[in-house]
């Protein structure tokens, strides 16, 4: 295992996961005392667990048949895209 590359992705999906609306609706489940607190976390985590891979699976189909450099700038636009969407309703 490549551990620079390791960290670099977990830093990068921590980052990007921190206070969004995963998270948020993890802490709701948890607030809920009649909620065991082990089972939203298994729940959460498994259910981030199934999303990296579905993720993980998508980019490696994607990659057999469009160049790593268009799957950027198709993402770079994906995420500018989804950025004026949210601006434009907010």
């Amino acid at each position: 295992m490549d551990w620079k590359i390791f960290i670099t992705i977990f830093a990068a999906v921590f980052i990007a996961e921190l206070g969004d609306k995963t998270q948020l609706a993890t802490m709701l489940f948890a607030a809920d005392k009649a909620v065991s607190k082990y089972t939203v976390f298994i729940a959460a985590s498994a259910a981030l667990v199934v999303a990296s891979a579905l993720g993980v699976l998508a980019g490696s189909l994607l990659s057999e048949y469009i160049n790593e450099r268009y799957l950027h700038y198709i993402a770079g636009t994906g995420f500018i895209a989804i950025g004026v969407f949210t601006l434009y309703n907010a």
